[in-house]
């Protein structure tokens, strides 16, 4: 069992761009469609540009969260899938007997989201990019936990996903959907509210897909006031409680 505390949060995706709107959406959650983008306003227009969609909405919601004055707070980025459209786009060139980019590929690495954010905040602090399957925002949970025991004041939680192409929608086991939002998250006993995380190996089967993506199922969770959240993935099963 881990325990930490969720200081601040954010969230993005399309529809929903404030935290009235995310605090509706948890009441009556329903899975985010559509192909807006953040604005992203923090960063010069310049470097923007380089920033493809799944990473503006990652950026968008850590710059949220993170004072601009601040530095060396611990980062974990968290994303199932990744940029697997860029990783797309190597692919077809590959198949076209095509030279595969460079910067396409520099940025399709599962932490080239994180080292952009620490790039635009000229940040040297720690950060790690993390993917576990069904299980992703958990495994990254137990990532910023092991952080804080470790001594560090507070962790920067980022998790995103987009949806996947179409060409994979046949391994798809839960709902597509773009978004991301970020924890700002202290040890037991901080300020905000109060997150205790369980697991066991208990077998049987792992959950039928939900109506949510599982990782904005534990966002609407915390926004919810709900008191549990159980859930069944990748052969483990998960234990979400408040105010523990």
């Amino acid at each position: 069992m881990i325990g930490f505390s969720v200081k601040q949060w954010a969230a993005w995706a399309p529809g929903l761009v404030d935290r009235d709107a995310w605090r509706a959406w948890a009441s009556a959650p329903w899975v985010p469609s559509g192909t807006e983008t953040p604005a992203l306003q923090e960063v010069p227009a310049m470097q923007r540009r380089r920033i493809e969609r799944l990473g503006r909405m990652a950026i968008q919601t850590a710059c949220w969260c993170q004072e601009a004055e601040e530095s060396g707070v611990p980062l974990v980025f968290a994303s199932r899938h990744g940029d697997v459209a860029r990783s797309m786009e190597l692919l077809e060139a590959l198949a076209a007997d095509e030279p595969p980019s460079p910067t396409t590929f520099g940025l399709s690495v599962h932490n080239a989201i994180a080292a952009l954010y620490s790039i635009l905040r000229r940040d040297r602090g720690n950060y790690v990019a993390v993917a576990g399957g069904r299980a992703t925002v958990e495994t990254a949970c137990i990532e910023a936990a092991s952080l804080l025991a470790d001594g560090a004041p507070e962790v920067l939680l980022v998790v995103y996903d987009a949806p996947l192409p179409a060409v994979y929608a046949d391994f798809a086991d839960e709902p597509d959907a773009g978004f991301a939002w970020c924890w700002r998250v202290g040890p037991v006993g901080a300020e905000g509210d109060a997150v205790a995380l369980g697991w066991n190996d208990e077998g049987g089967a792992d959950d039928t897909p939900a109506a949510l993506p599982h990782a904005l199922d534990v966002l609407r969770f915390l926004l919810s006031g709900d008191p549990s959240l159980q859930w069944r993935g990748d052969g483990t099963a998960w234990h979400w409680r408040r105010n523990a």
